[in-house]
């Protein structure tokens, strides 16, 4: 069966913009305006595919409303950042699915994104440590994040944490980024903070996963399938953040 690529295109703009709409609704400007840059691309796609003049004017004016919906949300960012009020809120429900470390990071890495302070007490157990690596592995794909250094500051454990941490380190020199390990008895916060202003205080730390029923079932690999644990993650912009 041929598939109308025309009505792939709308159907996925439509979905994009949906969401961004919910995410506006909800005060969750940032991932919001992904979704609307997101949507309104392909809406200009699918306009240019459209021959019937009556069919233009109506996405030309749903693209031209989204638009200015997305102008505003810049503004409105810019400006609570220019005042240090910026605050954005996000609540994991219980077994909630779609928060892959990309999901809740990617829109904060940017080429000003030099350096990553963490401070989770719980960097500890082999699971905890995969969650690190797999954050670590954001800022060494990333197209236009040019980290050079994350520092970690977290509870010790006596088996093999600083083997495992160790192996890390020397895996991240490869690609050009020093991760320096601190331990800390007395840590109880948790707090991601990164140099281009943004910090990010997730109630559970980066351990917001439960664990996979098996090796084998999906959401193992695939962290957006993989359900979490209730959560609240409080993201807030400083132009002076201290990386320490």
């Amino acid at each position: 069966m041929a598939v109308n690529l025309d009505l792939v295109s709308h159907v996925s703009g439509a979905t994009l913009l949906t969401r961004a709409v919910e995410l506006d609704k909800a005060g969750r400007y940032t991932e919001s305006l992904v979704f609307y840059e997101s949507g309104i691309q392909q809406l200009m796609v699918l306009l240019k595919k459209i021959k019937e003049e009556d069919k233009k004017q109506h996405y030309r004016k749903k693209i031209s409303e989204y638009m200015d919906r997305a102008e505003k949300i810049k503004d409105t960012i810019k400006k609570e950042k220019d005042a240090g009020k910026y605050h954005e809120q996000i609540k994991i429900q219980e077994n909630g699915t779609g928060y892959s470390y990309n999901k809740i990071f990617q829109h904060f890495i940017d080429s000003l994104l030099t350096e990553v302070y963490v401070e989770d007490p719980y960097i500890r157990n082999i699971h905890q440590i995969y969650n690190f690596l797999r954050f670590c592995e954001l800022f060494v794909s990333s197209e236009c994040a040019k980290v050079k250094k994350i520092h970690l500051v977290t509870g010790m454990d006596e088996n093999q944490q600083k083997t495992r941490l160790s192996e890390l380190a020397e895996s991240l020199t490869v690609h050009g980024i020093e991760l320096v390990v601190d331990y800390s008895d007395t840590l109880h916060d948790r707090e991601i903070k990164f140099n281009n202003g943004w910090i990010i205080k997730i109630g559970r730390g980066l351990d917001i996963y439960k664990p996979a029923p098996s090796k084998f079932s999906i959401g193992y690999c695939n962290f957006d399938l993989r359900p979490c644990h209730e959560t609240t993650i409080d993201i807030f912009y400083s132009k002076d953040v201290q990386m320490k």
